[in-house]
């Protein structure tokens, strides 16, 4: 009886504010569900705080005015970057946070109360969410959900998440410019390495390095493993771990003998206080970086690694495996692994491109760091 009284009221409330201009629109997300939501939308739900990355590509003059509560991972998660956003727009402190639905800790009745015209999900908590039934105790009550993946297989579907966004948000134009801006300088590595083929190093990606004792978290065929493909390497785990994400153990890392290592990290200092990660990010310190990330090579795993012995071994933001902002690590990648060929290639231009045209904060370096000499 509850969930029937909240979805008259909520099918009320929705009549009353329909946005102005609003009309029916049917959109088909990376799923492939097909779902009707009144567009372009006044007010969205965030399933992950860190969604900001492309709603702001979008909404860049003001970011959070559709946004009426987010997941509470922004903060924890990238510490640097919500530094950033909140001394900008210092009310989204005060934004209604959720937990994740994929630990079971999403409030339906909250999400009631903020009454949004759609809820947007990752693709990797579905499974949760069908679980829960979440999808449909929403539709009860007039919220749409779609689904968006920039994470789990990033090379396919973020132009049809940017499109899609784009489509909610009345932002087709906006979107389709981003698309065109990521494509070009995606272009600048493929085309080089496709003229050049120039061998390819073993790498070996090290994903939250240090953010536990564990080791070694990496990535399949997927993500940070595709990007190290896109910037002409070779993936070591790209054959042992099946799909996005696994681990290696030190016994693999050292048999496989790497020629670069590279580390992903963030500032996780909400998350494991003084922890031994690499905190790169917007104006990180790059003698702080690398000093930690000197001190992760000389655990086991790393006894007598070719790239540890050669000083290739680098650290780089760890959302660029959550954003739509991936083309920049692949051209840091790239320089890494093929100075050479890719000497003129300034990715923290390229960075600092995206946020003067898309982005309303400003660019802060700091977002990779390396042991090679001269870097």
């Amino acid at each position: 009886m509850r969930i029937l009284a909240l979805a008259a009221f909520a099918a009320v409330s929705a009549a009353a504010c329909l946005p102005a201009g609003a009309e029916m629109v049917s959109v088909t997300d990376v799923v492939g569900r097909t779902v009707q939501v009144d567009a372009p939308v006044d007010r969205v739900i965030l399933g992950e705080g860190r969604q900001i990355y492309f709603v702001a590509a979008l909404d860049t003059e003001d970011p959070f005015r559709r946004v009426v509560g987010w997941r509470d991972d922004f903060q924890k998660a990238d510490l640097d970057g919500y530094g950033q956003y909140v001394a900008k727009y210092p009310a989204i402190a005060d934004l209604p946070t959720f937990g994740g639905s994929k630990d079971g800790t999403f409030d339906v009745e909250q999400a009631i109360t903020l009454k949004p015209d759609v809820l947007i999900m990752n693709v990797e908590a579905k499974t949760a969410t069908d679980d829960a039934r979440l999808i449909e105790k929403l539709e009860k009550v007039g919220i749409p959900v779609v689904f968006v993946d920039f994470r789990e297989k990033p090379m396919v579907n973020t132009e049809p998440s940017m499109r899609l966004i784009g489509k909610l948000f009345g932002k087709e134009d906006r979107a389709e410019d981003f698309i065109a801006f990521r494509a070009e300088q995606m272009a600048v590595v493929a085309d080089r390495l496709a003229a050049a083929n120039p061998p390819r190093p073993s790498v070996l990606i090290e994903r939250a390095g240090g953010y536990t004792d564990d080791c070694c978290m990496s990535f399949g065929n997927e993500n940070f493993g595709k990007m190290v493909e896109m910037a002409g390497g070779r993936n070591i785990a790209a054959d042992l771990i099946p799909g996005t994400f696994g681990t290696l153990n030190p016994e693999q890392i050292i048999a496989s003998n790497p020629d670069q290592v590279i580390v992903t990290g963030s500032n996780w200092e909400l998350y494991v206080p003084g922890g031994a990660w690499v905190g790169v990010g917007a104006g990180a310190e790059p003698a702080d970086a690398r000093r930690k990330l000197a001190a992760l090579m000389e655990r086991p795993a790393f006894t007598g690694v070719k790239a540890v012995r050669d000083g290739q071994v680098h650290a780089i933001w760890h959302q660029f495996y959550n954003s739509p902002y991936q083309f920049v690590a692949v051209q840091q990648m790239a320089k890494w692994l093929h100075p050479d060929l890719f000497k003129d290639v300034d990715p923290d231009a390229t960075f600092a491109e995206l946020h003067r045209r898309f982005l309303p904060v400003d660019y802060k370096p700091g977002y990779w760091a390396s042991l090679a000499a001269g870097q």
